[in-house]
């Protein structure tokens, strides 16, 4: 399949989505195949020119941004056990990944890239038309994003060894069955063999 695969760099974002300490700890049952895998793609796109831009969950104290109505993050609203997932190192991008200087960091309140942030506007001022997606978790950030994105035009490439979920099931049904449908699905070695 990579054989086929091409993206013109500088139409082409790199998204690693969720990729934060803490998360990384819980997801990633293979934690540090999994983060070498990621700081490959990330390497090779910086190299090639492509715009890397790292999603990160983070709220302001008390959470102001979280309804009782929403039952995710309302669920982190009301345990401060799960509010140090994201404050200061647990909820910092995992520092094998990023950011580096020309990096761009967008901080979401909600499940999808796209809710409630800025990424649409930099993906327009920047001309993007592929976004190459991956992070934690598949059934979380991976699903909501890449159906938006779908929906938005965008040519969308999920990383497949590049993203994990609590749910391995879940997380093989997405991968094997759901995302083909509507784009391509790839491995991180397939990534940079086509990135040459």
């Amino acid at each position: 399949m990579a054989e086929r695969l091409s993206w013109d760099p500088a139409r082409t974002a790199v998204l690693s989505m969720d990729c934060q300490t803490g998360i990384v700890s819980i997801y990633a049952k293979d934690q540090e195949g999994f983060l070498a895998r990621a700081a490959s793609v990330l390497e090779r796109a910086r190299g090639l020119g492509m715009c890397v831009i790292h999603i990160q969950v983070g709220f302001r104290p008390g959470l102001p941004e979280v309804s009782s109505r929403n039952s995710l993050f309302a669920a982190i609203k009301n345990s401060s056990q799960h509010q140090k997932l994201f404050e200061g190192a647990p909820g910092a991008i995992h520092p094998d990944l990023g950011p580096r200087p020309q990096d761009i960091v967008i901080t979401k309140h909600r499940v999808s890239a796209f809710c409630g942030t800025d990424l649409e506007m930099i993906l327009r001022a920047k001309e993007i038309e592929t976004l190459i997606l991956f992070g934690i978790a598949t059934s979380g950030v991976v699903l909501s994003t890449r159906v938006e994105a779908a929906d938005a035009d965008y040519r969308v490439v999920v990383i497949k060894d590049c993203c994990a979920d609590l749910d391995a099931e879940l997380h093989s049904c997405l991968i094997e069955r759901l995302f083909p449908k509507r784009g391509t699905v790839i491995s991180a070695a397939e990534f940079l063999a086509a990135a040459n």
